[in-house]
């Protein structure tokens, strides 16, 4: 006998259509959760401790996710995460409380205004088939960027380039790991005198296919794909298409900010920005490394 479908209860709410942001790292994805923490009846989190625990501890060992616990544990780690209580707002990382304009303790919503809940921590990618099976009915926003502008973004990230340090592998990390973009055990010792670029792009490759997975798996109602460069470049048409796919309605003003400034209000670089960013050297590790991807999704001409 089929089971009905969990019900879970968030400060007295039902969480229906919870909205999860997926992409490799920088690729916007903490940019349109902005957009929806302050967008109408949202309560969207973003690195949240109890999410961020389960996310990386997915990401070490891919078989955690597939065990028959893994549904319980997310769940349970996103119905704290979206607690709305005194003093919440503290608990959050910085990005967090600076896209939900947080100066206090916050909370950084009124529980009576809540209808729909959400997440955009980082790397939850990573957990996309738990989260499928936790939530039947979530949408799914998943976040698109040219590898290039991507691997310039994660160098000068020092939170993304402490997971390229050898001692990060530990006993319990698995392979594959899709999280660090390396298919086999054999090719650990090879990644660790990988050049930073290439780690970079490694994990951009593995979050694109992860992506493309994804695409195949779920209909067109519960996922749309959005451009990093449509976010910059189109912003009328990107706020639109959200707007459509979540039946809400999505902060133009949030994403993007008042006025004819920079693309994003300056929150992101614009689009081909690595030209003078990385390396000649770096540009052609990247470009070696993840050559197909960057083909199939036409940032490199075939």
């Amino acid at each position: 006998m089929r089971l009905p479908p969990h019900i879970l209860v968030v400060n007295g709410i039902k969480v229906r259509r919870p909205v999860f942001l997926l992409g490799a790292p920088h690729s916007g994805a903490d940019l349109v959760g902005r957009a929806l923490k302050r967008s109408p009846g949202f309560h969207v989190t973003m690195g949240r401790a109890s999410v961020a625990h389960v996310v990386y501890a997915f990401a070490r060992k891919p078989s955690i996710a597939e065990s028959s616990g893994a549904v319980r544990v997310l769940r349970d780690a996103l119905a704290e995460s979206w607690q709305v209580l005194p003093g919440s707002c503290g608990r959050c990382a910085e990005p967090c409380r600076e896209a939900g304009g947080v100066t206090a303790g916050g909370p950084c919503v009124a529980p009576g205004s809540v209808t729909r809940f959400g997440d955009a921590s980082p790397d939850l990618l990573y957990c996309a088939p738990v989260l499928q099976r936790a939530f039947p009915d979530a949408r799914f926003v998943q976040l698109i960027r040219d590898g290039r502008d991507v691997v310039a973004d994660m160098l000068d990230d020092p939170a993304c380039l402490t997971w390229f340090k050898p001692a990060m592998l530990t006993g319990q990390t698995e392979f594959p790991n899709a999280f660090l973009g390396v298919n086999r055990d054999e090719h650990v010792e090879k990644w660790k005198g990988m050049p930073v670029a290439g780690k970079c792009a490694l994990r951009w490759r593995s979050a694109v296919r992860l992506n493309a997975a994804l695409r195949r798996d779920l209909p067109e109602e519960r996922l749309l794909t959005v451009r990093y460069e449509d976010l910059a470049l189109q912003p009328a048409r990107t706020v639109a298409a959200l707007t459509d796919f979540l039946g809400s309605r999505v902060s133009k003003v949030a994403l993007y900010g008042g006025g004819d400034g920079p693309p994003l209000g300056g929150r992101g670089a614009e689009p081909g920005a690595w030209r003078t960013r990385l390396r000649p050297a770096d540009a052609t590790l990247v470009e070696k490394v993840a050559r197909q991807e960057l083909m199939r999704l036409g940032y490199l001409p075939s």
